[in-house]
C-alpha cells in the first residue's frame, strides 16, 4: 500500500490534500503554465513535450490524463489520419491561474533568500557531521 492510499485511509475526503496532492506534483503545474502561455490557447502532445524537454513521454501522458480527469485541460481528438489531439485549459483552470502567477511572483521575490537559507541549512548539517 503507497503512502497516498494509507493517506486516503487515515483522512477521507480533504480536500486540500486530495487538489494539492494531484496539482503539485513534478509536472502538472509546469503542463498548466505552457498550455497558458501560448497564444494559440490549445497545443499538440509533441508541442508541450518541446516546450517542456525535460519531461518523458511517459510522464507527458500520465500528467495530462490526470489533468484532463480532475477538469484542468480538455483533450480534443480529431478524426484524421493520423489522429490529431489537442489539449487546453478549461474555465475551471483558467480561474486558477491568478493564483498561480502571485506563486510565481511569490517565489521569484523570495528565491533569493530561500537559496541562501538551504546553503546555511547544508553548511549547519556539514559542521555538525
Amino acid at each position: 500500500m503507497n503512502r497516498h492510499a494509507v493517506e486516503d485511509a487515515i483522512f477521507p475526503g480533504c480536500p486540500i490534500r486530495n487538489v494539492l496532492d494531484r496539482l503539485c506534483d513534478k509536472w502538472s503545474l509546469l503542463v498548466i503554465y505552457t498550455l497558458n502561455k501560448t497564444e494559440s490557447q490549445k497545443l499538440r502532445f509533441k508541442q508541450l513535450q518541446r516546450e517542456i524537454p525535460d519531461i518523458s513521454q511517459k510522464m507527458l501522458t500520465a500528467t495530462l490524463r490526470t489533468l484532463e480527469e480532475d477538469g484542468y485541460i480538455t483533450r480534443t481528438v480529431y478524426p484524421e489520419i493520423p489522429p490529431r489531439v489537442e489539449y487546453a485549459l478549461t474555465d475551471l483552470c483558467r480561474s486558477l491561474i491568478p493564483h498561480i502567477n502571485a506563486l510565481l511572483l511569490w517565489a521569484l521575490e523570495h528565491k533569493e533568500k530561500i537559496i541562501k537559507n538551504r546553503k546555511k541549512a547544508r553548511q549547519s548539517k556539514e559542521e555538525e557531521l
